[in-house]
């Protein structure tokens, strides 16, 4: 498929998830409203700047998208309303991607919600074939039916697959679930914002096999949004400082390997997975080693795992070893779910492909506060629904020395009412770290001294002893950068004034008559 425009996210929003019915009062186009304006605040666009809408929702009757957006505005855009199981805000996302690279939009809103029942999902049409039904169908003839949630048994299986195969243990599975929980106290969007130990994880409630409750997803209600534009739009827009590139965007759906194989890891989706990975991997340009942070669709801590091995962050069978070796958290290789994933964060499946990109845009653009991953550059999502759809995107700063510059001018502007916390010996000293382009000598001396601080230069208490040497240093560099601007100015005005002397003493060029031909 050609490439197309390049695509940029400018603006994302998402409501806290919460667990369904805890908010009686609060309905779905309330939940879409505080997404899409945060959204909008975010990208400091107007809901008429939209020309297209993508809306993702499972569980609802037919328009609801227009039903909600209704509320924010009636600009009599195209509103499509998409459902593709638990990969459907991704497939919102991908939607509207794909108008804009496409060339039929120049900005569009993705949006994805879910207004949920608690416990397990059950199918809603009893009078008609299951669209899992073939899953079902292979997943029976290899293990049976037992009582528990068809979702449970399906992963539940194919961590137990996994474990007979390379040696996996239980142990493995459950320590991904202690860093999904761990990851969500710092995340105030987070449905589930507690700790839990190894053995708390592994003793709580078995829902099925190896997989206990707090390795499950819970369902959620919530809804997040997410603003795409070209590049055209993000300039004439001023939004280069934040706008994030969608480097590569891909869905697969199943193979016949899913259901020939006789394999549960297969019938999960390993393959396109794996299919979608390469691709986008590919259209981009990267490997798996480019990229620091993975927001990965964990509904239950089987699937993250057998997901490292299918995203290539390790060999097939290595999943293992990337937990033990702590190579999925901060300080590791990479940093993995750091929003809690969907075991703490929750899954509204409408919404989750969508809150994923949220937090993959925070990271780049260095808001995500104290889950942070310092240097984040290149960074991947994974949204997967059975049925079965996957979505595989690869995000980067679309203009990152732009965004840089905003960053660094916001942590001076912050810190330089404070001269006490300077510590410019150590400033100084990690400057010659950072190149910037775009900007003068002055500001760019600023610029890196903040990045310095940002990164923990800050001395005890009180100015350095050299402080007022420092400080009369830069006074005297602008005082120069003015006086040679006035001296250029000055020599420019001499030189066009002798220019124009000159000229009026010339002799005229004499007169040739023109010639026929």
């Amino acid at each position: 498929m050609a490439k197309g425009r390049r695509v940029y996210v400018v603006g994302v929003g998402m409501t806290k998830f919460v667990r369904p019915g805890v908010n009686k009062l609060l309905d779905y186009p309330q939940m879409v409203n505080e997404a899409v304006t945060n959204a909008l605040k975010d990208s400091k666009l107007k809901y008429s700047d939209i020309e297209y809408a993508a809306v993702g929702y499972v569980f609802g009757d037919s328009t609801c998208g227009q039903k909600a957006l209704y509320e924010i505005g009636m600009t009599g855009i195209p509103i499509v309303n998409v459902n593709n199981n638990c990969s459907t805000g991704s497939t919102a996302l991908y939607l509207a991607k794909n108008m804009i690279s496409g060339g039929l939009h120049e900005c569009a809103l993705a949006v994805g919600f879910e207004k949920m029942e608690r416990g397990a999902l059950t199918s809603k049409y009893k009078d008609r074939v299951n669209p899992m039904q073939s899953h079902v169908n292979v997943f029976y003839d290899l293990y049976g039916m037992e009582a528990a949630p068809i979702t449970a048994q399906m992963f539940g299986a194919a961590g137990k697959e996994h474990m007979q195969r390379y040696g996996t243990r239980p142990e493995h599975f459950a320590k991904i679930a202690v860093k999904n929980h761990r990851h969500s106290v710092n995340n105030p969007y987070s449905q589930f914002r507690e700790e839990h130990t190894l053995k708390e994880i592994m003793d709580s409630p078995k829902v099925y096999d190896i997989l206990t409750r707090y390795q499950c997803c819970p369902t959620s209600d919530g809804s997040a949004a997410a603003i795409l534009a070209s590049e055209d739009f993000v300039r004439r827009h001023n939004l280069t400082e934040q706008a994030v590139e969608i480097l590569s965007m891909q869905m697969t759906t199943d193979s016949p390997s899913a259901f020939e194989e006789k394999s549960a890891i297969k019938l999960i989706g390993f393959d396109m997975t794996k299919a979608a990975a390469e691709k986008a991997f590919a259209e981009s340009g990267l490997t798996p080693n480019d990229i620091s942070v993975i927001e990965l669709h964990d509904c239950f801590s089987t699937n993250e795992l057998i997901t490292y091995e299918a995203l290539g962050l390790c060999p097939v069978g290595g999943g293992k070893d990337l937990v033990d070796s702590n190579q999925n958290t901060y300080g590791g290789k990479y940093v993995i779910n750091p929003s809690g994933g969907l075991l703490s964060k929750g899954h509204p499946l409408g919404a989750t492909g969508l809150a994923q990109c949220a937090e993959l845009n925070w990271q780049l653009r260095g808001m995500a506060g104290p889950r942070q991953v310092p240097g984040a550059k290149y960074v991947l999502q994974h949204n997967i629904g059975l049925g079965g759809a996957v979505v595989v995107a690869i995000y980067t700063l679309g203009f990152p020395n732009t965004s840089q510059i905003k960053t660094f001018r916001e942590t001076y502007d912050k810190l330089k009412t404070n001269q006490n916390e300077f510590d410019f010996e150590k400033a100084r000293h990690e400057v010659f770290k950072f190149g910037i382009s775009g900007l003068d000598r002055t500001e760019k001396r600023e610029a890196k001294i903040a990045h310095a601080i940002s990164l923990g230069a800050v001395p005890p208490k009180g100015k350095p002893k050299n402080y007022k040497l420092l400080m009369d240093e830069r006074k005297a560099m602008k005082k120069k950068v003015n006086e040679e601007k006035e001296q250029n100015s000055q020599q420019i005005q001499h030189k066009t004034k002798i220019y124009k002397q000159t000229k009026k003493k010339r002799n005229p060029l004499p007169h040739f008559p023109k010639l026929m031909v």
